[in-house]
């Protein structure tokens, strides 16, 4: 039986939570079309580490301490920047298009803007 949990509730109402799950549908969608030889390389590592910073919202926020919800929102600020890396990574190789790389990256910095006045509001 499937039933509502607060928990589930309770981190899909953070905007910060809202706009890295965005980022997450967004970078895996533009990963579809890198080549196949980066499917155990960057396109792997580009996945995991974007879904590290969604998950790390919602790890942290199932905590339920503050202290252990702000270190779990700076590994995931950790996971974003290094996802920044890896997204200039793929538009040097020419794996994004400028128009999508701006667009990426425009949203991961909006993210990381949200996860870090969320961590210091904690």
């Amino acid at each position: 039986m499937i039933r509502d949990k607060p928990l589930e509730l309770g981190y899909k109402r953070l905007v910060a939570w809202q706009l890295t799950d965005r980022l997450a549908w967004e970078v895996y969608s533009a990963t579809d079309s890198f080549p196949k030889v980066e499917l155990f390389g960057l396109t792997s590592q580009l996945n995991r580490a974007i879904l590290s910073v969604v998950l790390n919202i919602v790890e942290g926020y199932a905590r339920n301490s503050k202290n252990e919800f702000r270190r779990f929102l700076l590994i995931s600020l950790g996971s974003l920047a290094e996802s920044g890396y890896l997204l200039d990574f793929a538009f040097k190789r020419s794996y994004l298009s400028k128009d999508k790389y701006q667009k990426l990256i425009e949203l991961k910095n909006e993210c990381g803007r949200v996860l870090w006045k969320l961590m210091k509001s904690q």
